[in-house]
């Protein structure tokens, strides 16, 4: 039995001896990457990061492509055949490898970013890209195409075998180091204990885009944008078909545009909007996004009456007594406030890989009038993509568990809503005179509910866990605002309050809308007091914010902003996915599209159940339509830029 474990311990001598060659080869790689670009490297201060950081992502990458080897090395050795043809894999492995990463450097000059699905794309027309890479980098590619080669020698070299051993009496050793392989390749693959394993937006720990993808290597990149690709591509429903010309001119229209944008450029709904306040000085904004707080939770919207500190507000600010969220996870939450970016069939914005760079946000318009923005959260950023999203598109500092230094309590989603506030608290007044913007996202109501003891009245029954964890939410937030209120920067500074989604959205209807209902409420010093009766979406509060704190700025957002006249009892419409389906609401009426399936509209009142029309509303139906394509267009067309 020992002779038979040790005989298959050495048939991973060739895996592991490639595994260590690329190892090294992607490592000496980015050293040569971090000095190439070492001006932009330099700035961010975050050579050992990268550097360390690069050789944790080498490792999930061989886990990916030598896995398979050390899984079938100790069955194919001891057998001619199966050893050539393992022999022949490693060295196609090193030749993918190796022809990515050394290539690494022109794709980089020519799209700031490492492969990704770009890549793939041209891959379709390869005499035309190969003439352009050889024309503008000749010796370099060159030189890749020689040292490929090379490399894929000594692969094969490092792979021979100085004589085949006998597979005798080996099948219940081999059977019996089985697991241990299995684990070893999925740790390193996943390479983290949390809830998700490791992706970009592990390493996004800077504003510089490519800086942030220097850790990774190229062929991880190439292979990630694939994955994600295949995702979006499955993402994207059917629901009817309309010209593109004519989706866009539903959007600019329903959005009050039109004269003020130019339907032919790059981002054809960019506009000048013009505060409806004037101040001396613009104010800042501080965005506090409660996880999964529905209006079935809030006392004054109708719900359990869980949330005396979030209900004192709505005689205190601006209450939304209709808005409702676009759907039913943080990031589709995140993308409409941040972003006023509508609700597509695909994946959130926070998450494709078309819009991880160069797509608009609060932040960046803020950014550019010199507003330090950050993004403050108490579990790890990189969770969703966000930390990725956020630095790549406009945030400068973001926060997250790994920098509490001994918060008072953990749970399994980061430290509680207090640590998170007194945090929030302690940066905001370090600001200063720095005009600033700060996203504040809290944790502490979400599944499994664990929060501090003491600090809520325990309840008992089927709900306990999640009441008294509105509670404890609803606790951290009056504390939040108690110490904002004697603080230095309450006096100008914008605060919304608002949900990111409910956290029991279903139900029997095609879509049920009331579980869309949220709170939401803006409030400060210099905010008058008053109701908003009708029905708003998320992505109708970033315009109302900027004007509120009386920025004039160029967008391409297509919220309304209810500051003005026509839209002071709320934008009147809100759009919704739910699922592959999606929903556009107005007074009365709600149109649900379905993939391959004719648009319906259903007559809805708060608290009530669809109900069929006799005739279908043709108008109200179009628009569904063009705003559920024209987000996706956009996203294609890369046109919603800062």
């Amino acid at each position: 039995m020992m002779s038979g474990i040790g005989a298959a311990l050495r048939s991973l001598n060739a895996p592991l001896r490639v595994l260590g060659f690329l190892v090294l080869l992607l490592s000496l790689s980015r050293l040569v990457l971090v000095a190439w670009y070492w001006d932009r490297v330099s700035p961010t201060g975050g050579v050992g990061f990268i550097l360390l950081q690069g050789i944790r992502f080498d490792l999930v990458l061989m886990g990916m492509l030598i896995g398979p080897a050390m899984l079938a090395a100790p069955w194919l050795s001891g057998r001619q055949t199966g050893t050539q043809v393992l022999r022949f894999y490693l060295a196609a492995v090193t030749v993918f490898v190796v022809w990515l990463e050394l290539g690494t450097t022109p794709y980089i000059d020519q799209y700031d970013t490492r492969p990704d699905y770009i890549y793939v794309e041209y891959l379709k027309y390869p005499r035309e890209v190969f003439s352009m890479l050889f024309t503008a980098y000749g010796p370099l590619m060159l030189l890749v195409v020689f040292l490929t080669l090379i490399s894929a020698l000594l692969s094969w070299r490092l792979t021979r075998v100085a004589r085949q051993e006998s597979m005798h009496n080996r099948i219940v050793a081999v059977s019996l180091l089985m697991p241990v392989i299995m684990v070893l390749v999925f740790a390193m693959i996943r390479s983290t204990m949390d809830h998700h394993p490791v992706n970009p937006s592990t390493v996004a720990f800077s504003t510089d885009s490519m800086v942030n993808q220097l850790p990774l290597n190229s062929p991880y990149t190439l292979i990630y944008a694939i994955y994600e690709q295949n995702r979006d591509s499955r993402g994207g429903a059917n629901y009817g078909r309309m010209d593109e010309a004519e989706a866009l001119r539903i959007v600019v229209e329903s959005a009050g545009l039109q004269g003020r944008v130019e339907l032919n450029s790059t981002s054809p709904t960019m506009h000048l909007q013009t505060a409806t306040r004037r101040l001396d000085k613009p104010l800042n904004l501080v965005i506090v996004l409660e996880e999964s707080l529905g209006a079935e939770f809030v006392g004054s919207l109708g719900g359990e009456d869980l949330t005396p500190n979030l209900d004192a507000l709505a005689s205190e600010g601006i209450w939304f007594e209709r808005l409702y969220a676009t759907g039913t996870r943080s990031v589709r939450g995140l993308e409409a406030i941040i972003s006023g970016f509508p609700p597509t069939s695909k994946r959130s914005v926070v998450k494709l890989t078309e819009t991880q760079k160069d797509f608009f946000t609060i932040a960046s318009v803020l950014k550019k009038q010199e507003y330090q923005t950050s993004f403050i959260y108490g579990g790890s950023a990189h969770f969703d993509n966000m930390r990725r999203f956020f630095v790549n598109n406009g945030f400068q500092t973001v926060i997250d568990q790994k920098d509490f230094e001994s918060p008072q309590f953990v749970s399994t989603w980061g430290v509680s809503d207090e640590d998170l506030f007194l945090k929030a608290h302690e940066f905001l007044e370090n600001r200063g005179e720095q005009p600033f913007f700060s996203l504040v996202f809290t944790s502490s109501n979400h599944k499994p509910f664990e929060i501090p003891e003491g600090k809520v009245a325990s309840l008992s029954g089927p709900e306990s866990a999640r009441y008294m964890a509105v509670s404890y939410a609803d606790y951290a937030l009056g504390m939040f605002l108690e110490m904002a209120r004697e603080s230095s920067y309450w006096a100008n500074t914008v605060f919304l309050v608002v949900s990111d989604h409910n956290s029991r959205v279903k139900g029997a209807s095609l879509i049920p809308i009331e579980r869309f209902h949220i709170p939401g409420v803006i409030l400060g010093e210099s905010i008058e007091p008053r109701r908003v009766p009708g029905i708003s979406s998320q992505i109708d509060l970033l315009p109302t914010l900027l004007s509120l704190m009386g920025i004039d700025s160029r967008h391409p957002a297509i919220g309304r902003d209810l500051t003005l006249a026509e839209f002071y009892q709320g934008s009147g419409r809100a759009q919704m996915q739910y699922h592959e389906k999606q929903g556009w609401l107005v007074d009365g009426k709600v149109a649900i599209l379905q993939p391959k399936l004719p648009i319906q509209t259903y007559l809805y009142e708060p608290g009530g159940v669809l109900a069929p029309v006799r005739t279908p509303d043709r108008t109200l139906e179009m628009e569904a339509l063009a705003h559920a394509i024209w987000p996706v267009i956009t996203i294609r067309n890369k046109a919603y830029h800062p």
